[in-house]
């Protein structure tokens, strides 16, 4: 039998070899073993847990932001996206694409080199309050709070893939495969820390790679090549029109996923850790390169589902599992194992870094303020048993919110990916370019743009503009707000024109 070929189009059941949960088994032995490797290595203090001690090199920093970016929604969201509307889906990779770059251009240096210059401020809510020299704290807790609250309800997104892949590959029960997924996890993020979700991150970016590269390259050698896209035209015309099948709305929606990068704290971060912002032009090309070949096989991947679903007569019951159906189809169960693993790797990779950022808000912007810090103690420990606690008890949560899921992973995905970049995105921008940002207009600014995006969610069934990605709408009421709100509060008393200064000369050095 081929490497390749597992089964022919006259059987086209699913069936799982124990050669496939040899290769599922040996991953979640690498996963735990990194694990392990990290908590050794990593556990010292907080900065280390949260940050793996900012001494990530170019490939781990922009292999692990790809990886906890491309979660389950790239390798099962969005084949299942264009499988359903045909190459229109296919402007939503078109805008993250350039979010992505932009992201690397726009923020990643300034916010490596301005974390270092407040105080070392080690999480997205940290940086905002020294930023604005927020003695308050209020500041600090709205964000934390946003992050806790996003954050948990996209974890459960995720997990929702993994009871869906096990469910739909694995013909396990749906809860079971959302047991096992959190479980694995945990496990590994509890011990490890940052550096372990870096390293688990950098091995599955590795094999998402290869597996968005090989399932629709060997699925579109066997359906005929280029024969099957006149298969594709045949079953519906506009499924190879990039205008047809979508809308205007449609498209400025799907383009403007790409402003959600600006305000991920789980992308960003990766942004803080490498070792000199003067080794992320190397991390930008790494990350920008596998990000586009990714993208461009999980669309072929739908694309060409499209055909096989039409020769093979396949009952299909889940778009979003089309990707599954053809690697276990057409791939050696050796090679189906490996691919099934990557399908876990790109659910887990997110996963463990949505757990680790809303444990650091948990533990730095909610325990640290509760509990006495001056008192001359060293209380690393503390608070690092702290935030691995915070890690169990958020995929509790989260685990809780996915046992009865009612909508699709892409739009789980999408809510939770506007309300991070419309309460967040705006800020940060603000907080790296504008020097009269104030805490005042950065607070109006989050509430009010994590409030427009709730709100829009709500209206959405109403049809007309409401149909509009809800980021869109969150981004222009965010920066009105800071705008706005800043310019009537600002004052001269806080000046940061010597940081400013400081962090342009670094970036220049």
């Amino acid at each position: 039998m081929s490497l390749f070929l597992g089964n022919t189009f006259q059987n086209v059941q699913i069936e799982v070899n124990w050669m496939t949960y040899v290769m599922i088994l040996a991953y979640f032995a690498v996963l735990l073993a990194i694990g392990y490797y990290a908590y050794k290595q990593a556990t010292g203090n907080l900065d280390e847990y949260m940050l793996g001690g900012r001494n990530l090199g170019p490939w781990v920093t922009a292999l692990s932001a790809g990886a906890s970016d491309m979660s389950g929604w790239m390798i099962m969201g969005l084949p299942g996206e264009i499988y359903s509307v045909g190459l229109a889906g296919l402007w939503i990779a078109i805008g993250l694409s350039v979010g992505a770059y932009l992201n690397y251009i726009i923020v990643a240096p300034r916010l490596r080199v301005f974390t270092e210059l407040t105080d070392n401020a080690i999480t997205i809510p940290d940086f905002f309050e020294k930023r604005v020299n927020d003695h308050t704290r209020v500041l600090k807790i709205i964000s934390g709070l946003i992050i806790v609250v996003f954050f948990t309800l996209y974890t459960h997104a995720g997990l929702v893939s993994g009871g869906v892949l096990f469910e739909s590959a694995f013909k396990l029960d749906y809860h079971w495969g959302l047991i096992i997924t959190g479980a694995i996890v945990v496990l590994y993020t509890l011990f490890g820390g940052y550096l372990a979700v870096s390293l688990t991150d950098f091995f599955q970016g590795v094999i998402m790679l290869l597996s968005m590269v090989v399932v629709p390259i060997v699925a579109f050698m066997e359906l005929g090549g280029m024969d099957t896209f006149g298969t594709i035209a045949d079953v519906k015309p506009s499924n190879l029109d990039l205008f047809k099948g979508t809308t205007l709305i449609g498209i400025i929606s799907a383009l403007a996923w790409g402003l959600g990068y600006f305000g991920q704290p789980h992308i960003i971060v990766r942004f803080m850790s490498i070792k000199s912002h003067k080794l992320l032009p190397a991390a930008r090309r790494i990350g920008i390169s596998w990000m586009v070949v990714s993208l461009l096989g999980a669309c072929l991947s739908g694309l060409i589902g499209i055909a096989f679903i039409a020769k093979t007569g396949t009952k299909l019951d889940n778009p979003e599992t089309i990707f599954i159906v053809m690697s276990q189809i057409f791939l050696h169960p050796f090679v189906a194992g490996f691919i099934l693993a990557a399908i876990l790797a790109a659910i887990m990779s997110t996963v463990s870094s949505q757990l680790l950022v809303t444990s650091s808000a948990l533990t730095q912007d909610f325990y640290m303020l509760l509990r006495k810090t001056d008192d001359g103690k060293n209380r690393d420990k503390e608070f690092v048993m702290v935030g691995r606690l915070a890690v169990f008890l958020v995929a509790i949560v989260a685990t809780f919110l996915a046992w009865n899921p009612n909508d699709t992973i892409l739009n789980l995905i999408g809510n939770a990916w506007a309300g991070f970049g419309a309460a967040f995105g705006p800020l940060v921008i603000f907080s790296l370019y504008w020097k009269k940002l104030t805490k005042q207009g950065a607070i109006a600014g989050m509430v009010s743009g994590a409030l427009t995006v709730i709100i829009w969610i709500m209206l959405k069934d109403k049809g007309g503009i409401f149909e509009l990605y809800e980021i869109i709408p969150g981004y222009i009421v965010s920066i009105l707000a800071t705008v706005i709100v800043s310019l009537i509060t600002y004052k001269d008393k806080y000046d940061v024109t010597s940081l400013f200064n400081e962090m342009k000369r670094r970036l220049h050095a």
